[in-house]
């Protein structure tokens, strides 16, 4: 498959995603396809809400017209589903998609909630409450990728969702000061306040060994739901099995360099180098053969 629509999905995702893009080349055609344009889509969304360019440069629009940009963005991939014409190439792709993999179309509005989430600036009271932000930003894109594999029994779907999960903590820690410098505070408030910390006061590099301290515990957690997703990936076909433990170890490494950099975590975006996710590779490979 080499028309247009992918074509464009394929650029989002290079330009997107190194992490992804690589892992995405461990699968089949038809599943890497799948893959592409859903993340096409989403990453789309998301830029659109945030002012970004393929999650990039940040300038929140203000939240009148985020409001009006999100209604935007159910309308087109609502008409998209029915097999209506739209404009972007990313709605044609997220609806073929749905229909070839069987998708459920609410997972797709259980992302855009997500993004609501973030319009409406909610602040997370509780841990719960902030792994509910979680599953539908990056959780149910897992479970989509999940269907896009052919996975059909409800407990691999559920450990798909702590794939995805577990990533978005991730994501959070490792962006924790640029949120905070746009007024989003994703930490939970009751840690804040047990660490006698002010939501403005995230974003300060005085308050940084607190933050250092706040941010494990997130990562902590965002293990938890990792494990968890280990048990989901040894139901998977080789290929997808490999691909997914390969990204599932490369996010899980992105954690460790926060770590590791402590109170430097965000003098510049934590990453992992392109050879060690080579490395990661091969171990993910490693662990998808099993034992000899």
């Amino acid at each position: 498959m080499t028309d247009a629509i992918l074509q464009h999905a394929r650029g989002v995702i290079e330009r997107g995603s190194l992490s992804f893009t690589l892992a995405s080349r461990l699968l089949d055609s038809v599943t890497r396809a799948g893959s592409h344009q859903l993340y096409a889509w989403c990453r789309h969304c998301d830029d659109v809400i945030d002012g970004q360019t393929f999650g990039h440069d940040m300038q929140v629009p203000e939240t009148g017209e985020q409001r009006r940009l999100l209604a935007g963005l159910r309308d087109q991939t609502e008409r998209a589903l029915r097999g209506e014409t739209v404009s972007e190439p990313v709605f044609m792709g997220i609806a073929r998609v749905v229909h070839q993999h069987g998708i459920p179309p609410h997972h797709l509005a259980e992302f855009l909630l997500g993004m609501e989430m973030d319009v409406e600036g909610r602040r997370y009271q509780t841990i719960d409450e902030l792994a509910v932000f979680c599953y539908r930003v990056a959780g149910v894109v897992g479970v989509m990728m999940a269907h896009i594999m052919g996975v059909k029994d409800a407990a691999t779907l559920k450990r798909a969702g702590d794939l995805g999960t577990g990533m978005q903590f991730t994501n959070i820690a490792r962006d924790v000061a640029d949120d905070a410098a746009v007024g989003r505070v994703y930490l939970p408030f009751d840690w804040l306040t047990e660490a006698g910390l002010a939501p403005e006061q995230v974003a300060d590099p005085a308050w940084r060994p607190v933050v250092v301290a706040l941010v494990g515990r997130l990562l902590d957690h965002g293990e938890s739901y990792y494990r968890q997703a280990d048990q989901g990936i040894e139901h998977l076909s080789f290929r997808n099995a490999w691909s997914i433990r390969a990204a599932r170890l490369i996010y899980s490494e992105i954690a460790t360099v926060i770590r590791r950099r402590g109170a430097n975590a965000w003098d510049t975006r934590s990453s992992v180098p392109a050879w060690r996710k080579l490395q990661l590779v091969a171990v993910a490979l490693g662990r998808t053969l099993g034992p000899s």
